[in-house]
């Protein structure tokens, strides 16, 4: 069964940090892939560009402001300082919501195939309030990012998290699934995780990922690994699960290595047992360690959440009225 809707208003919503190199081009495709959908009468004149400025420390916002008074399609969003890939794309949902039908968060570094903007409409069209962007391959990967992201989405399974296997923050979301998003209030984000949980009907539309047009990767091997220990610990307690069966194992093990030590010094049996003793202080005091840094994580993570800090402060907004832009007829 489908449902009947109106031509939508879209709105791109897509974060930015530190991109001067990769904004003009990323500009110059978007906004000819909004005059042929508007054309195309795929989307509302209405539809625009949202680029939200994450605190960047280059000559970002300065670019989205030039944009923002020149082109027609191009709105621009300044956070007040930098909070993160998540919050800033957050930050920009949430501007559009009120604005907007639908909204297709994805990257400026172009890598995002632009050319399936269309077939997440049509499945808006149809009646889905959350369309998946899915990576056919990991081609474009180091054999260690493939590895490594393959194996995030696995253990995150298995955890009991539902994530979409091999989608990153390309998807199209209906302003009803924007306000379901709105009511999630954790301040710890992890999107990925929080849009399958809002519900409704869902799709998805594969794509093939590119290279980076210009400039350098946003996400290095230190943020991905802090970005997956946020995903992990904030949505599955399995880890501390995990230390408590780690504790009675250990308990149970202890208590055979008790009886073993009473039995041989009531035989008589002498055995100097200094490595093996020292091995096991070590062994135990790094599991301990490991697991009071695993619960010191989850502490963290209740401590940000209780302060109830706000996750986004709005400096600026560019958005001019819709009488004064004039479409670009070329």
């Amino acid at each position: 069964m489908t449902t009947e809707r109106n031509i939508p208003v879209l709105y791109l919503v897509i974060p930015c940090y530190n991109e001067e190199a990769v904004l003009p081009e990323t500009t110059k495709r978007l906004t000819e892939k909004m005059h042929t959908m508007i054309r195309a009468e795929q989307v509302d004149p209405e539809s625009r560009i949202l680029y939200v400025d994450d605190g960047s420390k280059d000559k970002t916002w300065a670019i989205i402001s030039e944009y923002a008074e020149a082109i027609p399609y191009v709105d621009g969003v300044k956070l007040a300082h930098n909070r993160g890939h998540q919050n800033a794309l957050l930050a920009g949902l949430m501007t559009a919501m009120p604005l907007c039908d639908c909204a297709i968060s994805m990257d400026a570094d172009l890598q995002d195939d632009i050319n399936v903007i269309d077939r997440f409409v049509e499945k808006y069209m149809e009646g889905c309030d959350v369309v998946y962007g899915v990576r056919n391959k990991r081609e474009t990967d180091t054999f260690f990012k493939r590895t490594t992201a393959e194996g995030f989405y696995k253990f995150m399974k298995i955890l009991g998290v539902d994530v979409v296997f091999n989608h990153a923050d390309y998807r199209l979301m209906s302003r009803r699934a924007l306000e379901g998003l709105s009511e999630y209030k954790e301040v710890n984000l992890f999107l990925r995780g929080i849009v399958p949980l809002i519900g409704f009907k869902s799709d998805y539309v594969y794509y093939d990922r590119a290279e980076r047009f210009a400039g350098e990767s946003k996400y290095p091997l230190k943020k991905m690994i802090s970005f997956a220990l946020d995903g992990i610990t904030s949505f599955s307690v399995k880890p501390l699960k995990l230390i408590s069966n780690l504790g009675i194992l250990i308990s149970v093990l202890s208590i055979f290595g008790l009886l073993y030590a009473l039995i041989s010094h009531l035989c008589g049996v002498t055995v100097a047992g200094w490595t093996a003793i020292v091995a096991s202080i070590w062994l135990l005091g790094g599991l301990q360690m490991l697991c009071l840094g695993v619960v010191g994580g989850y502490i963290g993570k209740i401590y940000s959440e209780v302060k109830r800090r706000p996750r986004f402060l709005i400096e600026t907004h560019l958005k001019a009225e819709p009488e004064e832009k004039v479409l670009d007829e070329h």
